[in-house]
C-alpha cells in the first residue's frame, strides 16, 4: 500500500519539517559512491601487498576474505564521519536534520491516543524485569496522560517456579494500583519466539491501541521520551515505526561499564550518520521504539522459513525484518537519533555477551533466505545484507588471519614485504574499525558542556583509551566464537531462545574455561607457529595473539569485583547517568536500577 501523509496536527509543514525525495536520493548516491571508492582503495592496497613475491592460490582466498570485511568497515567509517559532521554543524537540532518530523511538535501537544507498553518475558528474573516496567508506569503516572497507557506483561515462561513469581508480582502490582491498566497473559508454548509472542498480543488486543511500545526485559524508558515519540507519531501518520536511540544503564561490572562506554559513543555518531541517508528506511532494534499498531499487525507478521536446518523455522532476529516489511507497506521507519531517557542493560560478562551474539548471528544468517522477498525497497535489501555482513565480516577476518599465518610456511612470501607497508595497512584497518567510537568520543571532546556530563575531557580521554584496549582484547575472542559457530551452522547447529544472563557478581574460572578454551588453544598454537616460521610478523600479530592466548583470564579479570569497584570509585567509563545517580538526581526510570 502507499500511504499519503495526512498531517493531523492541523498546521502547514515548512521545508524544515519535510524531506524531499530528491534530497534522500542524492544522499544515498553520495554514500554509495563514498563506500565504493573506499572499498576499492582498501582492496587495491591489499592486492599490492599480497602480490609481493607473486600470488599463491591461498592468497586469492585471503583476498576474498579480506574484501568480505570491507563493506562493514567502510559503512562504519562514513556513517560516523557524517554523524560527527552533523553534530558539529547543527548541534541540538542535528536529529531534526535527519528526521524532519521532530520539527512538527513543540512538546506541548496533548496526547489523545491509546498506547500499550508491552514487555515480553521468557524465564527472566521477574523481580528485576517487572520492577523496570513498573518504574515506567510510575513515571508515566506523574504526567497528565497516564490514563492513555496500559501495561501488558506477555509471558512465554515455561518454568513453573518463575511463572508463579511473575503472577504474584503482577497481582501485587494490580492490587496496589488498581487503575493503572496492568495486564498479564502467559502463553503455554513459545511458537514464533518473541515475535510470535507480540503477534499473539496484537491479534488479541491490538484493536484497542493506536500504538504499542515494546520493552525488553532489560530495557526501560522515561515518560518524557515516550511522550515525545507519541507526539511525533501523532503528527506524522506516514511513520509506522519510530525507533529511539538506546543507551546503557549504570552498571557495576568492569566489563559492562567498558562495553557500554564504547557502545554509547559509537552508536551516537553511527546512528546519526546512518539516519542521514537511510531516512525513511530506518532501523528497528526490537525494543524502545513506538510502532503503529494496525500497520504492524497487518503487514509485519513474520513468515516461517520452510525446510530443516539452522536457517529454517521461526526467525530468531525479528527486528530488522519487521522494519523492512512495514516500509514495504508504505510506512516510513524513522530513528530519533538523539540521546534521551531510553536505556537498556548490557551483558555482565564476556561469556554472556558471546552467547547473545551467537543467537543474533543465527538469526541474522536467516536473512539470507529473506533477501529475495518481493517488493522490498533497495535500501531495505541493503539493510538486510548489512545485518548479514556484520557477522560474515567477523568470520572472514578470522579466516584471513589464519590463512596469513599458514603463509608463514613459505618465507619468501614475507621476505619482500616492506615492514612499514604492512604496519601501515594494519593501522588503517584498525583505525577504520574504531572510527565510530573515535568520532563519538570526538563529539564529546568538542563540546565542553557535553564533556562535563562525563566528568570532563580528561576523564573522557582516559576512559576512551582504556576502552579501546579492552575492545582490542575482546574483539578477537568474540570473532573466534562467531567463526566457530558459523562453521557449526554449516553442519546444522543452531541456538534456541531462552533467558539471557542479565546480572552476575563475577564470571567463574570454570565457566570461562568451558566457553573460551578453544581460543586459548588455537591462540597458543598460532603464536608458536608464527614465532618459528615468521618471527618478524609477531609484533603485528601481538594484539590478536594476546587476546586469544589469554581469553580465559581476560574474561574472568574483566568481571572481578575488586576491579569493578575500583572503576566505579575512579569514575572510569562513567556515563552521564552514572554521575547523575551519584548525585542522587538520576532520571526517574533509572532510580531502582542505580540504587
Amino acid at each position: 500500500m502507499n500511504v499519503t501523509p495526512i498531517h493531523s496536527s492541523g498546521h502547514t509543514l515548512g521545508p524544515a519539517q519535510m524531506q524531499a525525495p530528491q534530497v534522500i536520493r542524492t544522499r544515498r548516491r553520495a554514500i554509495l559512491v563514498l563506500n565504493l571508492v573506499t572499498i576499492a582503495a582498501l582492496a587495491a592496497a591489499m592486492l599490492v601487498l599480497l602480490s609481493i613475491g607473486g600470488f599463491q592460490p591461498i592468497e586469492w582466498v585471503m583476498m576474498v576474505a579480506y574484501v568480505a570485511t570491507l563493506p562493514w568497515l567502510s559503512i562504519g567509517l562514513w556513517n560516523s564521519l557524517i554523524g560527527f559532521w552533523l553534530d558539529r554543524r547543527f548541534g541540538d537540532t542535528a536529529a531534526a536534520q535527519v528526521t524532519p518530523a521532530i520539527a512538527r511538535i513543540t512538546g506541548q501537544e496533548p496526547v489523545t491516543s491509546r498506547i500499550a507498553i508491552i514487555m515480553p518475558l521468557r524465564n527472566e528474573d521477574p523481580a528485576a524485569s517487572l520492577e523496570r516496567l513498573r518504574g515506567v508506569q510510575i513515571d508515566m503516572a506523574r504526567t497528565p496522560y497516564a490514563a492513555h497507557f496500559d501495561y501488558h506483561v506477555l509471558s512465554d515462561t515455561d518454568r513453573p517456579e518463575i511463572a508463579a513469581r511473575e503472577e504474584a508480582i503482577v497481582a501485587a502490582w494490580q492490587a496496589e494500583m488498581p487503575g493503572a491498566g496492568v495486564f498479564y497473559r502467559r502463553r503455554t508454548e513459545n511458537s514464533g519466539y518473541k515475535a510470535g509472542n507480540v503477534a499473539e498480543f496484537l491479534h488479541r488486543c491490538g484493536a484497542q491501541y493506536a500504538y504499542f511500545l515494546p520493552l525488553d526485559a532489560d530495557s526501560v524508558m522515561g515518560a518524557d521520551t515516550v511522550l515525545r515519540l507519541v507526539r511525533i507519531m501523532d503528527a506524522s501518520p506516514e511513520i509506522g515505526l519510530l525507533q529511539s536511540l538506546v543507551t546503557g544503564m549504570p552498571s557495576r561490572t568492569f566489563f559492562t561499564r567498558a562495553f557500554q562506554f564504547g557502545m554509547r559513543h559509537g552508536m551516537r555518531a553511527y546512528t546519526l550518520g546512518s539516519a542521514w541517508w537511510q531516512a525513511d528506511c530506518g532501523p528497528n532494534w526490537g525494543h524502545n521504539g513506538l510502532i503503529r499498531t494496525a500497520a504492524f499487525r497487518d503487514h509485519c507478521m513474520l513468515p516461517v522459513l520452510p525446510g530443516k536446518g539452522p536457517l529454517s523455522g521461526y526467525i530468531l532476529s525479528h527486528d530488522q525484518v519487521e522494519a523492512v516489511l512495514i516500509r514495504r507497506a508504505g510506512y516510513e521507519v524513522r530513528v530519533l537519533a538523539e540521546e534521551s531517557e531510553s536505556h537498556e542493560e548490557n551483558p555482565p560478562s564476556l561469556a554472556d555477551f558471546v552467547r547473545r551474539e551467537l543467537r543474533w548471528c543465527n538469526g541474522n544468517m536467516q536473512y539470507l533466505r529473506l533477501l529475495g522477498l518481493p517488493n522490498l525497497l533497495p535500501v531495505s535489501r541493503i539493510q538486510l545484507y548489512l545485518a548479514i555482513q556484520m557477522y560474515l565480516a567477523a568470520s572472514a577476518w578470522m579466516l584471513f588471519i589464519l590463512l596469513g599465518a599458514a603463509q608463514a610456511a613459505d618465507p619468501t612470501q614475507y621476505a619482500g614485504v616492506p615492514f612499514w607497508f604492512g604496519i601501515g595497512q594494519f593501522a588503517v584497518i584498525m583505525t577504520l574499525n574504531l572510527m565510530p567510537k573515535l568520532m563519538g568520543l570526538a563529539q564529546v571532546l568538542a563540546d565542553q558542556a557535553r564533556a562535563a556530563r562525563y566528568g570532563g575531557r580528561a576523564r573522557v580521554v582516559i576512559g576512551g583509551l582504556v576502552e579501546i584496549v579492552v575492545s582490542m582484547l575482546t574483539a578477537p575472542i568474540v570473532a573466534f566464537s562467531l567463526t566457530r559457530f558459523s562453521i557449526g551452522l554449516l553442519f546444522g547447529k543452531r541456538v534456541g531462545w531462552d533467558a539471557q544472563q542479565r546480572s552476575r557478581e563475577r564470571l567463574e574460572w570454570s565457566e570461562a574455561a568451558r566457553v573460551f578454551w578453544p581460543q586459548s588453544v588455537v591462540g597458543t598454537v598460532l603464536a608458536v607457529w608464527i614465532w618459528v616460521m615468521a618471527p618478524g610478523a609477531i609484533w603485528i600479530a601481538l594484539p590478536l595473539l594476546t587476546a586469544l592466548v589469554f581469553a580465559v583470564p581476560i574474561a574472568v579479570i574483566t568481571t572481578l569485583p575488586g576491579l569493578s569497584r575500583w572503576s566505579v570509585r575512579q569514575g572510569l567509563f562513567d556515563i552521564p547517568e552514572d554521575r547523575a545517580s551519584a548525585g542522587l538526581d538520576a532520571p526517574a526510570e533509572l532510580r531502582a536500577d542505580a540504587a
